[in-house]
């Protein structure tokens, strides 16, 4: 299994008992849960605390630890230092990947984005607004900024004419920054499994992103998190401030299974794919990588 945890509600005490991960939360059972089956653990409540043996083992299993500030917004991760044995020969190759193949798998992974806004569109609104149509005129690269054209017209159809996407901004922006904050933990977990460094990215370059790369592949993801948020939206109106019962939607949401290439898949086999595939890529075994195309919902397994 792979378990997302948010401990954000009540003070908590995180460590480690019988090689297993141990869960005090005020008012809760005591809990304890296999490592290997906890993916990302996600902290949020000031007064949670945390042992080290809880850090290092949760790393040593291939978990991922979020760091989250008093408004539920996740301000730091701790990722695997060595999650494959090949990582030395993958990173140098990674490091050392020419231009054009970075140009080329960028246009991939803005292709795919456009082709899933596309179908998150038509679940949302009815049809894609065009945006299929716009992925087969992606170029090399993207030197038309055709990821940012299709944007301005997404978001309108998406959430609404008067909808902006802000990062600082509280209601459904707020909900947005949660739901991808989870997909780029999984992604960047993904990443250090297959022996890839996150922070080298193909097209994202921000000085203060230490992840770039995770930001690069989880783009075709996004719009998982917007037909969430787009729903929740519809259910709830969109003033309400992050909680503990939207961040239980987002995450049940998450945690089904999805429809791509006609079979069930659930977001971390995908996140496992591309990453495995990217590395192929460098390392010149593949030439193009796997992002999902995804065709429908298919609920809890």
């Amino acid at each position: 299994m792979n378990r997302i945890l948010d401990i954000g509600d009540q003070p908590a005490r995180i460590g480690v008992e019988d090689g297993l991960l141990r869960l005090d939360v005020e008012g809760y059972p005591e809990t304890k849960i296999p490592l290997a089956e906890v993916a990302v653990l996600i902290v949020s409540h000031h007064k949670a605390c945390l042992t080290h043996a809880a850090l290092s083992r949760l790393a040593a299993e291939g978990g991922v630890y979020v760091a989250c500030d008093g408004k539920h917004m996740p301000v730091a991760m701790l990722l695997p230092l060595a999650g494959n044995s090949v990582q030395a020969e993958r990173m140098a190759a990674q490091a050392g990947a020419p231009l054009p193949l970075k140009k080329q798998a960028w246009k991939f992974i803005v292709q795919m984005k456009l082709l899933n806004q596309a179908w998150a569109l038509t679940l949302a609104a009815g049809h894609g607004h065009g945006l299929d149509a716009m992925a087969g005129k992606v170029r090399s690269g993207d030197p038309d900024n055709l990821e940012g054209t299709a944007a301005r017209k997404y978001w309108r159809a998406l959430l609404g004419q008067g909808f902006v996407r802000d990062r600082a901004a509280g209601g459904v922006n707020g909900w947005l920054n949660y739901g991808y904050a989870v997909v780029r933990a999984v992604i960047a977990r993904a990443l250090c499994a297959a022996g890839l460094h996150p922070s080298l990215g193909l097209h994202h370059h921000n000085r203060y992103d230490a992840f770039c790369l995770a930001s690069d592949v989880m783009e075709p993801f996004r719009p998982l998190v917007d037909v969430c948020v787009a729903g929740m939206k519809a259910a709830h109106g969109a003033d309400r401030d992050l909680d503990k019962e939207l961040k239980r939607e987002i995450l049940e949401f998450l945690n089904q299974d999805f429809l791509v290439d006609g079979e069930r898949r659930e977001l971390f086999s995908l996140a496992a794919r591309a990453a495995q595939t990217l590395a192929d890529v460098f390392t010149g075994r593949r030439n193009r990588m796997f992002q999902p195309r995804f065709e429908g919902l298919a609920g809890r397994p």
